[in-house]
C-alpha cells in the first residue's frame, strides 16, 4: 500500500543517537525532505506498531500516544498506548486506513533490536517497514517510509531482551521521535509555496 513509484526522490538512510542534543532537530530536518519528496500524497498517516505488553517494545505505542498529545496536529496517528497497533490487529488497522485515507503518505514507527554498538539510534529509512521480522513474525509491510529506534541487542532470545529493555531508553527515544514528526509535519503543513521549496528548519 502506498509504495514508492517513479515520482519518489529516494533519500539515504538517516541516523541519529537519542542522546544527541540536537536530536529532535535533526530529526525533523531529515523528515521534512522526506516528506517534500513525497509531496503530492494528500495527508500524513502516521502507523505506530507496538505494544504496551512489553517495554521494548513500547516505542510505538509511546510515540503515538506523545504524538496524539500535541494540538492542532496536522497529521493522523494510528497506535497508541490506549489503542495499539499490534501483531494481531495490524491487517485489520492497515485495511481500515487504507480505505479512511486512500491518499496517505504512510509512515511505519517501530522499535528494533540491533548491534550493541547500535543500540539508542534512530533511523529513518525509505521503503516498507517489515514488522516481526526481528522476532520470526510474518506480518504485513508498512509505510512509504519507517522510523525505527534501536532498543536493544539482538540475535539472541528476542523475546526475552525486549521484556527486560530500559524504559528510560525506550521513553526518551520515543520523545525524540515524536516532537521530530511534530515539529517537521508542522512545518511542512505551514510552508505556503506551490513548489513547496525546502527551507532549512532550523532557521
Amino acid at each position: 500500500m502506498n509504495l514508492s513509484d517513479n515520482k519518489d526522490r529516494i533519500l539515504p538512510p538517516f541516523t541519529v543517537e537519542y542522546r544527541n542534543e540536537t536530536a529532535v532537530d535533526q530529526l525533523a530536518e531529515h523528515l521534512v525532505e522526506r516528506f517534500q519528496a513525497h509531496s503530492y500524497f494528500d495527508e500524513i498517516v502516521i502507523v505506530c506498531i507496538g505494544t504496551d505488553r512489553s517495554t521494548g517494545d513500547a516505542l510505538g505505542p509511546l510515540v503515538g500516544s506523545k504524538l496524539s498529545s500535541y494540538k492542532p496536529l496536522p497529521l493522523h496517528v494510528y497506535g497508541t498506548l490506549e489503542d495499539p497497533v499490534h501483531a494481531v490487529n495490524l491487517s485489520e488497522k492497515l485495511s481500515f486506513i487504507q480505505s479512511k485515507h486512500p491518499h496517505s503518505m504512510i509512515i511505519a514507527i517501530d522499535a528494533c533490536l540491533g548491534q550493541f554498538s547500535n543500540v539508542g539510534k534512530i533511523n529513518v529509512i525509505d521503503g516498507p517497514l517489515k514488522p516481526g521480522a526481528g522476532v520470526k513474525k510474518e506480518l504485513p509491510s508498512v509505510g512509504v517510509f519507517h522510523v525505527t529506534g534501536i532498543v536493544n541487542v539482538g540475535g539472541f532470545m528476542e523475546y526475552f531482551v525486549l521484556q527486560n529493555t530500559r524504559l528510560f531508553v525506550v521513553m526518551e527515544m520515543a520523545e525524540i521521535i515524536a516532537n521530530g514528526l511534530f515539529k517537521a509535519s508542522s512545518f511542512f503543513q505551514q510552508t505556503t509555496d506551490g513548489t513547496q521549496k525546502l527551507r532549512a528548519y532550523r532557521e
